[in-house]
């Protein structure tokens, strides 16, 4: 492939962390022979060592082993970066300079900060569920390994002779948890108690119809109730045909499931559990997997949850779902009920519960979240946004022009990217991945959402691609699209041409032509001018960098004073109160997560702030008269202050206070109230004058009034 050493150099002579020294001289681009020149960089105390090659890994972190005086490797990481298939084998390879510095540049940044873990004990306790001969075979292949129980569902088959493991019947009525943690459910109504059946097969020779086999389980409906069975088994007692439907729960590290419907329906089944049904192959690779899970393990908290910033409850109302709409392992669940709290708890009731042990780390959640509540840990968006940045500064300062992110799992869709530069290789029909194309490997490309996407085209990026395949949940690529029309919305109305954000879906080879057309699609309209802003650390802030440099620089002008966003999941938008129903009781305002409906205490008013509002719906949900309705927009007049000011939507002349003249509500508020109660016996009189005073009055009165009827009675 055509590599240009001095150009690169010069293009990475301002990247974080560069020590371009290296790639003054062009070695031999057959990797394996730089054995000498690698061993001499890994003697180097500082810098940060980059090998251009991950084919090879394996031989490089040997070969700085075996080399005295080089540092460990969980001292000084040795990263490894693929510029071959990604840019060096493409058909404009000669182009790619650019992006290969590019990626040159992000592998030289540092680690993300570690976050907390999240762990997992196992024994190795198995549980087994499916037909008998299938679930013994397994157990089998199991046994030296792990202590395996059977569960068989239902007659049929045959059961080993030997007791090798312990074998229940029954049918699974319920199965919860995660690796080392699984609670099996099962309901057991067979006339044979398998765990005091000795299999002397005295029964399965008397029963007449032979509804009894060598699963140790009577077939009702072949049974005739003759009860021979019963006779020949008096001794063991193992058969009861009065004995009712019994329950049974047990404690297990691991399930293997060989049922054709498996028992959990989600995309992400709980880690610990695997299902093959009858398929063979499945089967073999579960048996490897399930034979490692022993021991004790850990992986990331893949996720960070304030509460003060969730939107989904206040006051057992219920508001944004999004989170648990598209969480594909079903981790998520609603924690809206007040009851249960104690007085001294400081969290307010309601929010969201995420069970770490379920999670699996799409990040899905955090993309979706319109308030930033939940934000992807791992790495977070802070240092995912300055490795964005950096792959867009250093291509542009190489010289490169319309770049294109290609945003893409770390296994199935690096793997398709690879075959995809592979191809160009071997196949002259095909183009490979273009030079204007910088893949992007993410632990799941669900993990980044709108904040870096238009982040990364105020910083440069004249497009975002997201390359999907089969690990994608349903969800995934329905969340991912929605937020996208969000995001093209956005860059539509500033006047920016062209589609910026798009859906690649590719599952094996067979997908590659397909891909490899979709990436020659036509540049889009960027920025004039890449913005210098960093990523934050909550996805607001960078949301709102990321539209007013958009906006500076929008080709439209005069600046739209709003853009239309689409429903569902907008995380902008006014509200639009009907003054006619609304009380201005205020209701909405104690609902408001975060802080975009206010009162004033001077006098009724409801005021709003546009740019605080992630239209949850917890107000229009709240509001007793259903006088408020959300209105999904982005707001920009008055450039982009006039979301940012408090405004008034509703106001009221006040009802003041017929004893002290104070006012305390609204005229149609004590009003309607007075009409509603008119009638009532206990408002009468007195009473019903009472609800014209302030709360204060209406005491004095109270008292004054009892202390007369008492002197009266004296």
């Amino acid at each position: 492939m055509p590599l240009d050493a001095k150009a690169l150099a010069q293009a990475l002579a301002k990247s974080p962390g560069a020590s371009p020294e290296g790639l003054q001289t062009t070695h031999s681009l057959l990797c394996r022979r730089e054995a000498a020149a690698f061993q001499r960089a890994a003697l180097e105390e500082a810098g940060t060592l980059v090998v251009a090659c991950t084919q090879e890994a394996r031989l490089f972190a040997a070969l700085n082993e075996e080399t005295a005086g080089a540092r460990p490797m969980a001292e000084r990481p040795i990263r490894f970066v693929n510029i071959r298939e990604t840019g060096g084998w493409a058909r404009d390879a000669a182009q790619a300079t650019p992006k290969i510095a590019a990626l040159l540049a992000a592998a030289q940044l540092p680690p993300p900060e570690p976050v907390p873990t999240v762990g997992y004990a196992s024994a190795g306790r198995t549980l087994v569920v499916g037909p008998a001969e299938a679930a013994s075979r397994a157990a089998t292949l199991l046994g030296d390994a792990l202590e395996v129980s059977l569960l068989v569902e239902r007659p049929g088959g045959a059961l080993p002779q030997p007791r090798d493991q312990a074998v229940h019947t029954g049918r699974l009525v319920r199965l919860s948890g995660w690796l080392g943690a699984f609670e099996a459910e099962w309901e057991s109504d067979n006339p044979i108690d398998a765990d005091l059946c000795t299999r002397c097969n005295a029964c399965v020779a008397a029963c007449p119809e032979g509804a009894i086999g060598l699963d140790y389980q009577v077939d009702l409906e072949l049974c005739r109730a003759h009860r021979a069975c019963v006779r020949v088994c008096e001794a063991a007692g193992a058969i009861d045909f009065e004995r009712g439907p019994v329950r049974h729960s047990e404690r297990f590290d691991l399930v293997l499931d060989l049922r054709p419907a498996p028992a959990f329906t989600m995309h992400q089944p709980p880690q610990g559990y695997l299902h093959t049904g009858s398929d063979e192959r499945k089967l073999m690779e579960a048996v490897l997997q399930l034979r490692d899970l022993v021991g004790e393990f850990d992986k990331p908290r893949f996720f960070r949850y304030q509460h003060r910033l969730c939107a989904h409850s206040r006051n057992e109302q219920i508001g944004c779902t999004a989170c648990m709409d598209v969480c594909s392992a079903r981790a998520i669940r609603s924690d809206a009920s007040a009851k249960g709290r104690s007085k001294n708890d400081l969290q307010p009731a309601g929010g969201i519960v995420v069970e770490p042990h379920l999670c699996v780390g799409c990040g899905a959640c955090t993309t979706v979240c319109p308030s930033g509540a939940l934000t992807y840990a791992a790495p977070g968006p802070a240092h995912q946004g300055k490795r964005l940045q950096t792959l867009l500064a250093t291509y542009a300062r190489a010289g490169g022009k319309d770049a294109a992110l290609l945003l893409h799992s770390e296994g199935a869709g690096q793997r398709l990217v690879h075959e995809l530069g592979r191809a160009a290789r071997l196949d002259k029909s095909m183009n490979g991945v273009p030079a204007r194309v910088i893949p992007v490997a993410l632990w799941h490309t669900a993990s980044v959402g709108l904040d870096l996407w238009l982040a990364a085209i105020a910083q440069g990026a004249s497009q975002v691609w997201v390359l999907l395949t089969d690990e994608e949940a349903p969800e995934y690529r329905e969340a991912l699209s929605d937020q996208m029309a969000i995001a093209q919305s956005v860059l539509a109305g500033l006047g920016y041409a062209g589609e910026h954000f798009r859906l690649f879906e590719a599952r094996d080879a067979r997908d590659l032509p397909a891909l490899d057309a979709a990436l020659r699609a036509l540049p889009a309209q960027g920025v004039a001018q890449a913005a210098s802003f960093a990523a934050q650390a909550d996805k607001r802030p960078t949301l709102e960098l990321a539209i007013d440099h958009l906006r500076q620089g929008a080709p439209r002008l005069p600046v739209p004073d709003e853009i239309a966003l689409p429903a569902p999941g907008a995380p902008f938008g006014s509200l639009q109160v009907d003054t006619e129903r609304c009380t201005l009781c205020l209701a909405c305002v104690g609902a408001c997560p975060e802080a975009a409906l206010a009162d004033n205490p001077e006098r009724p008013q409801l005021k709003f702030i546009e740019k605080n509002c992630v239209q949850c719906g917890l107000c229009a949900s709240t509001c007793p008269e259903d006088a408020i309705q959300l209105v999904p927009r982005l707001l920009l007049a008055d450039e982009g202050r006039a979301r940012k000011e408090m405004r008034v939507l509703n106001e009221a002349q006040p009802f003041a206070c017929v004893r002290c003249g104070k006012p305390f509500g609204t005229l149609r508020a004590i009003e309607n109230m007075l009409s509603k109660l008119s009638g009532h016996a206990a408002f009468q009189g007195a009473a019903a004058e009472r609800l014209k005073m302030c709360s204060d009055c209406r005491v004095i009165d109270i008292h004054r009034n009892t202390a007369e009827v008492r002197i009266t009675d004296l």
